[in-house]
């Protein structure tokens, strides 16, 4: 954990400092729980015989990229709080084998998954 930042809380958890800052090391594991540092690193929960999703950010450009499996598409949400508002991300490119969506300049958040159709 880096310096500064505060306390948040949730359940039974509580965390004092700041999350996600670069010099917060190596991933650290626990149970079902993984912590990477980083301002944009990423909590995976992988599902078995899913493709893995990977998220990358680059000169204000989002890269979200997969295998093309059958079956599975990309869905995506501005809140978790309203479990209903999937839905599915338009403008996906398939290349080599590889499905591609790419987001210039977001703005909020947006969550991203892989849904089996």
């Amino acid at each position: 954990m880096a310096g500064g930042g505060g306390t948040s809380a949730g359940g039974f958890y509580t965390l004092n400092g700041t999350v996600g800052q670069h010099d917060a090391g190596a991933p650290m594991f626990g149970g079902a729980y993984a912590l990477t540092g980083g301002f944009w690193a990423l909590l995976a929960l992988q599902t078995p015989g899913a493709p893995m999703l990977y998220i990358s950010k680059s000169a204000g450009t989002v890269s979200i990229n997969w295998q093309n499996t059958s079956g599975w598409i990309l869905q995506q949400n501005a809140s978790l709080a309203a479990p209903a508002n999937w839905s599915a991300s338009s403008g996906v490119t398939t290349l080599n084998g590889t499905n591609y969506f790419n987001l210039s300049s977001p703005s909020g958040s947006l969550y991203f998954r892989l849904k089996f159709q």
